[in-house]
């Protein structure tokens, strides 16, 4: 499997640990402060591309829904209250942040909805076919083989299922020189304020900067076995919706 930039970009360059796990320790460490920096950090419109991804379902009226990389479940309850699927499962290799998810859904009343397990994006333990769609939220980033990623995901989609991803991205033309200040500087700065690990937010704009955006991620999902590939951006190219459908 193809090796690419952003699979080498890791939070503590330091470390003796491989990718995976100082994602792992990453989101951990940040997990108190995570959903009060996204929204403070985006001025809200995260919540805003986020509903934008999950209306790419809305075709498909998914029943059973997989959310890789789930985090604090954000994705997994606006899924729930936008498409009211049969069930979501979401999965996350950091323990914090499931915790924070697991008690978010509990004061919704959705335990009998939205299931949260520990889980490896690149290793599902799901069997072939089991999901109508799959989606991830700013968590292929953090992949350390996209690659592999995304042939699991594809692997454990139905005939016909969907996949929605959600990711960061460059804007061009003027906005690239304010987007370049705020991520180098205002980014890395708040984060260190807030969550007192300044290189948890620096990986974030290291991880944009060299993820494959655009037209070269969909050939990525191509390769992955993805057809009716498409790439929408958000925001003036801040962020990006891709999509594919498993054959």
């Amino acid at each position: 499997m193809g090796k690419f930039a952003h699979d080498e970009v890791v939070p503590y360059e330091g470390s003796d640990l491989g990718k995976k796990e100082q994602v792992a320790d990453m989101f951990n460490n940040i997990a108190h402060r995570y959903d009060f920096l996204n929204r403070f950090l985006s001025g809200g419109i995260d919540i805003w591309w986020r509903k934008k991804a999950i209306r790419e379902l809305k075709n498909i009226h998914p029943q059973k829904v997989l959310d890789v990389a789930t985090g604090t479940a954000d994705i997994a309850l606006l899924t729930w209250k936008m498409l009211q699927p049969a069930e979501i499962i979401g999965i996350d290799i950091s323990e914090g942040m499931l915790a924070i998810g697991r008690k978010k859904i509990e004061e919704q009343g959705l335990n009998g909805k939205i299931r949260l397990e520990t889980g490896d994006s690149e290793n599902l333990r799901f069997e072939p076919g089991s999901f109508d769609a799959v989606t991830v939220a700013f968590g292929v980033r953090n992949f350390q083989n996209l690659e592999k990623g995304l042939k699991e995901m594809h692997r454990v989609l139905k005939p016909g299922g969907k996949l929605v991803i959600l990711e960061f991205s460059k804007p061009s033309g003027f906005m690239l020189p304010f987007y370049r200040l705020y991520m180098r500087w205002v980014t890395p700065g708040v984060g260190k304020l807030f969550s007192r690990d300044q290189s948890a937010y620096r990986y974030l704009t290291d991880s944009v900067d060299a993820f494959p955006e655009g037209r070269f991620f969909l050939s990525i999902m191509q390769t992955a076995g993805f057809e009716q590939t498409h790439a929408k951006k958000l925001s003036a190219g801040i962020s990006s919706i891709y999509t594919g459908i498993k054959k």
